[in-house]
């Protein structure tokens, strides 16, 4: 039944996607699209008055006496976020900050149904210890119960708190009493208001799809119009190119103070998903391989693994977030084999969803990347400077 569910709720996401950016046609289409942009006018008005409410204070933000990053995007999914948030942790790590990253865990498993009616229907605060993925010293839950990018973060960074909780206030006083914490990263941070005080917001534009198409949700891909961006004190464009000069003239309209940074996502090596054995990019020269991706954006990976001078003889593309069964990846492994692939590609990201295989006809490997910084790392370096004040 939850495996039906999924299947429905992936399909529905897939179709709207389509809907949303025009790849579908028709009558339906069409009618689907009128009623989903009366719903982001409703959106915009939604947003409009929840900034009034804070602005003027009838909604109330809290401070918790620390260091805040907010890291963020203005539309939703397939920015490369994860992969900044980690470089931001390391860097400050580094420079002698005691950092946890505060996540809301997307697709983690939720809390218990009547526990979370309980506390609604006798207007309690939910009291509940945030999920503690890594104490700073060991892994301590799986992707399911963290969500994907909470444990690839811990995965990542050995010795960096990481906890889960959709309150991230209360997750953040539990790292500053818990942990001793003196910096607080919230992943997928730049809409969430509540947590203030001395507060740096970092937000990621791809420079393949800046703005989505310029709509707000649910008609588009803005969660926020492109007018907010003016709160950003930091704005990396990712997957750049080199090609930004127009991006970088619009961006500096929409903020002329905030610093640019333009980065890649650099690929370091590949690992083997199942035994951790690490190969080097080279494997991938002349070969013929597989790719399976359950991102937002699996074109730039694909594309990537060509670059890297492997041959795509199949790719098998699921849904974002999209939890992997067993017969899924078996099924992968064989179409590969009958296109003569030597191996199985993957991301990091759609690795730790990966079910234990009875066999593996195939090496399956996920390519590790990390955040190249192309211009700007003198803003970069500014902002973690204004961070690591004494």
């Amino acid at each position: 039944m939850r495996d039906r569910l999924r299947t429905w709720t992936e399909n529905l996401e897939t179709f709207l996607l389509e809907v949303i950016l025009e790849e579908r046609r028709g009558t339906r289409a069409t009618l689907v699209r009128g009623f989903l942009f009366g719903c982001s006018k409703v959106f915009e008005v939604a947003i409009k008055l929840r900034q009034f409410l804070y602005d003027f204070r009838i909604l109330r933000d809290s401070t918790l006496g620390v260091q805040v990053i907010a890291i963020g995007n203005l539309t939703v999914g397939g920015t490369g976020k994860t992969p900044v948030v980690e470089k931001f942790a390391r860097e400050l790590r580094d420079q002698g900050r005691n950092v946890a990253i505060l996540s809301r865990g997307y697709r983690s498993k939720p809390p218990p149904f009547h526990q979370w009616l309980f506390n609604k229907l006798l207007l309690r605060d939910d009291t509940t210890p945030p999920r503690v993925v890594s104490d700073g010293k060991s892994l301590l839950l799986d992707s399911e119960m963290a969500g994907d990018e909470p444990y690839m973060l811990a995965s990542n960074l050995k010795d960096v708190v990481v906890l889960v909780d959709k309150d991230r206030v209360k997750s953040g006083r539990y790292a500053i009493e818990k942990y001793g914490c003196d910096t607080l990263l919230l992943d997928d941070g730049f809409q969430y208001w509540k947590l203030r005080g001395r507060r740096q917001d970092i937000v990621l534009i791809d420079r393949q799809q800046p703005f989505g198409n310029e709509r707000l949700l649910p008609r588009g891909t803005l969660r926020e119009p492109p007018s907010h961006l003016k709160r950003a004190s930091v704005i990396f464009i990712t997957k750049s190119d080199g090609n930004t000069a127009d991006l970088r003239r619009r961006i500096t309209e929409l903020n002329p103070d905030a610093g640019i940074i333009e980065c890649i996502h650099h690929p370091l090596y590949l690992e083997d998903v199942f035994t951790g054995q690490r190969q080097s990019l080279e494997l991938l020269r002349g070969r013929r391989v597989a790719s399976l991706s359950g991102i937002a954006q699996p074109e730039s990976f694909e594309k990537s693994l060509v670059q890297l001078g492997a041959e795509l003889v199949y790719s098998k593309r699921f849904a974002d977030h999209h939890r992997f069964t067993q017969q899924e990846v078996l099924n992968a492994i064989n179409r590969g084999k009958k296109r003569q692939a030597e191996a199985i590609i993957t991301t990091q990201k759609d690795a730790v969803r990966f079910p234990k295989l009875d066999r593996r006809d195939l090496p399956i490997y996920f390519m590790r990347v990390e955040i190249k910084i192309l211009s700007g790392a003198n803003d970069f370096q500014d902002c973690v400077r204004k961070i690591c004040f004494r």
